[in-house]
C-alpha cells in the first residue's frame, strides 16, 4: 500500500470548519488513563481506511495479554487492504456538523502523516566492548485542543521491555520534549503501550505513535550500532480512551463480522470437510459468532474485563472499527503468540504450523508470521484449529455441540486458549458440579440478592430456569476466558 500523502495546507474554509467542529465536540473524548544514529527509512505503517457510515444492524446486548515480547522482523510485511464493494470514498467536510468518529478519524490519519518523517533518536551509553543502547525512543502525535496544534513528543522507554502487570507502579520513562509531562498508563510493547500527556496543565490528546521493532538476532549479539541502524519503525496507535467512540465499537462489530463470514465463505468454497464431522463443511460446523468473538477476547485482557466488564470489549471492538485490519497485527504476547488470533509457532514447529499441514484445503499461508498477522488467513486457521480440537473429544461433548454449537463452544474456545488437557479438565469439573452437557444454557439472570460467584456455566435443569454454577478452579485462565466467551457472544448474533 502507498505511504499517507503528506499533509497539504489547509484552506480557510475548511480550518474554520475544522475549528468549529472541534469547539462542537470539545470534552467528549478524553485523554487515556489507563542522541544517536536517526533510523532508516523503512516504513510497514499504511493509512487509514476511510471513514464508512455506520452499517445497519441489530443492537447488542447490554487474556489476559500479559507482558508483551518483541515482534520479529519478519512480521512488519505491508498488508495490502482490500478494497470493498460498499466502500465509501473518505469525505473531509459533510455539511456543517461531523460526527465525532469521522473527526477523531481525520485525527489519527493526520497524525500518522505528521510521523512518518519523525525520526527516532538513539541514546547509547559506554564505549568500546562495554556500549549499549540506553533504551528505546518512541514518538507521540498530541493534539492541543485549546491551542489547536500538533505537538511531536518524544520519550524514551526501558529496554528490554518491562514486566509490568496492571496495578504495579507505573515505568519510569525519559522525556526528552521540554514542557510535556508524560505519565505511563498501562503496557509495554508495541501494541499497548500507553501513556498520558499533559502541557501546561492541559491534557493532551494522543492521537499517534511511532514505535521502532528491533531485530533480535543482533539483540542477541549485543551489536548495538546495527539493532539501532536496521531498526523498523510502525506508526501505529494503540487503544486510547480518546479514540473511542460509539461509531468504531459499531463499525469494528460489523468488520469483524464481515471478515469472519469471507473466511467461512473461502472455505465452504474450497469444499474444505470437516475432520470432526466429516460429512459436513467445516465453514458450517464452526459458527461465524465463535471466530468473531476469538478476536475480541483474546485481545482483551483479564484485568480489564474484571474491572469494567463489557466496556472492556468495546475498547477492543473500538480498535478494530478504527484500524480495521491493521488492528493487532502487532500483538505480541510474552509466549510469542502472534497476531488478532494469537497463534504460536514455536521453532516453527507449533500450533500454527499443525493447523497449516492439517487442514490443506484451507490454503493456509505457510509462512507463519505473515499468516498470524493477516486477520482473514487467521480466522481461517482459527477455524481450522476448533475442528481439529473438536475431532478429539469425547462423543458427549461432539454429540451436544451440533445441537447446541454455540453454547457447547466452550469446549472448543477452552481448547484454542490451553489445548486439549483443558477440556478434559472443564468436562471433568462440569461432572463434579453435576451439570450435563446437554444442560447447558447462555447466560441469563442472576439470583436477586444471592449472585452467584463467576466465572460460571449455565444450567437448564429442567424447570424452565436457566440458573449459574460456578467453574470451579480447574484453571484461573481458561475458566475467565470462557466467562468472557459467555459474556460476548450476544454481541454478534
Amino acid at each position: 500500500m502507498p505511504e499517507p500523502d503528506s499533509p497539504q495546507p489547509a484552506r480557510p474554509i475548511a480550518r474554520a470548519l475544522a475549528l468549529l467542529v472541534v469547539l462542537v465536540f470539545a470534552g467528549c473524548a478524553t485523554t487515556s488513563d489507563h542522541a544517536g544514529d536517526t533510523e532508516p527509512p523503512v516504513f510497514v505503517d499504511e493509512p487509514l481506511p476511510p471513514v464508512e457510515e455506520p452499517a445497519v444492524h441489530r443492537e447488542p446486548a447490554a487474556a489476559d495479554a500479559g507482558p508483551e515480547a518483541e515482534i520479529p522482523l519478519s512480521a512488519l510485511q505491508p498488508e495490502p487492504q482490500e478494497a470493498t464493494a460498499d466502500a465509501l470514498p473518505e469525505v473531509l467536510v459533510k455539511g456543517l456538523f461531523r460526527d465525532r468518529h469521522e473527526v477523531i478519524h481525520d485525527h489519527v490519519a493526520e497524525a500518522q502523516a505528521l510521523l512518518r518523517d519523525v525520526a527516532l533518536e538513539y541514546v547509547f551509553t559506554g564505549k568500546g566492548r562495554r556500549e549499549t543502547l540506553r533504551g528505546r525512543p518512541v514518538a507521540f502525535a498530541l493534539w492541543s485542543e485549546v491551542k489547536q496544534e500538533w505537538i511531536i513528543a518524544h520519550i524514551e522507554i526501558p529496554r528490554p521491555p518491562v514486566r509490568w502487570r496492571p496495578g504495579r507502579r507505573p515505568l519510569h520513562v525519559t522525556v526528552r520534549t521540554p514542557g510535556i509531562k508524560a505519565r505511563h498508563v498501562k503496557g509495554t510493547g508495541a501494541e499497548r503501550l500507553m501513556f498520558a500527556f499533559s502541557r501546561g496543565g492541559e491534557s493532551l490528546k494522543v492521537y499517534g505513535r511511532k514505535f521502532p521493532v528491533f531485530d533480535n538476532a543482533l539483540v542477541r549479539k549485543r551489536q548495538w550500532r546495527a539493532v539501532a541502524e536496521t531498526a523498523r519503525p510502525i506508526v501505529y496507535l494503540p487503544y486510547t480512551d480518546d479514540t473511542l467512540d460509539p461509531g468504531f465499537v459499531r463499525g469494528g462489530r460489523d468488520f469483524l463480522l464481515s471478515e469472519a463470514r469471507k473466511a467461512g465463505d473461502e472455505l465452504r468454497a474450497a469444499q474444505v470437510p470437516s475432520q470432526a464431522f466429516p460429512e459436513e463443511l467445516l465453514a458450517d460446523v464452526i459458527p461465524v459468532e465463535v471466530i468473531t468473538t476469538l478476536a475480541v477476547i483474546e485481545q482483551t485482557d483479564d484485568f480489564d474485563f474484571r474491572e469494567s466488564g463489557g466496556a472492556a470489549f468495546d475498547q477492543v471492538l473500538n480498535q478494530y472499527g478504527l484500524e480495521r485490519q491493521q488492528a493487532y497485527r502487532y500483538s505480541v504476547s510474552g509466549a510469542a503468540a502472534l497476531g488478532p488470533m494469537q497463534f504460536t509457532n514455536r521453532r516453527g514447529n507449533g500450533t500454527y504450523a499443525l493447523v497449516v499441514r492439517r487442514c490443506r484445503g484451507a490454503n493456509l499461508d505457510p509462512n507463519f508470521e505473515r499468516g498470524a498477522t493477516n486477520l482473514r488467513n487467521a480466522m481461517k486457521a482459527a477455524i481450522c484449529l476448533l475442528d481439529i480440537e473438536l475431532s478429539q473429544m469425547p462423543s458427549d461433548i461432539r454429540l451436544a455441540y451440533r445441537g447446541n454449537p454455540t453454547v457447547l463452544g466452550i469446549f472448543p474456545v477452552a481448547a484454542y486458549n490451553g489445548g486439549p488437557r483443558n477440556v478434559a479438565k472443564l468436562h471433568r469439573a462440569l461432572g463434579r458440579m453435576r451439570v450435563p452437557v446437554e444442560q447447558l444454557r447462555r447466560p441469563g439472570e442472576q439470583p436477586p440478592g444471592k449472585p452467584v460467584p463467576c466465572p460460571c456455566v449455565w444450567q437448564d435443569t429442567g424447570t424452565g430456569i436457566v440458573r449459574p454454577v460456578t467453574i470451579p478452579r480447574y484453571n484461573n485462565e481458561n475458566r475467565w476466558y470462557l466467562e468472557k466467551y459467555q459474556s460476548i457472544l450476544d454481541l454478534f448474533e
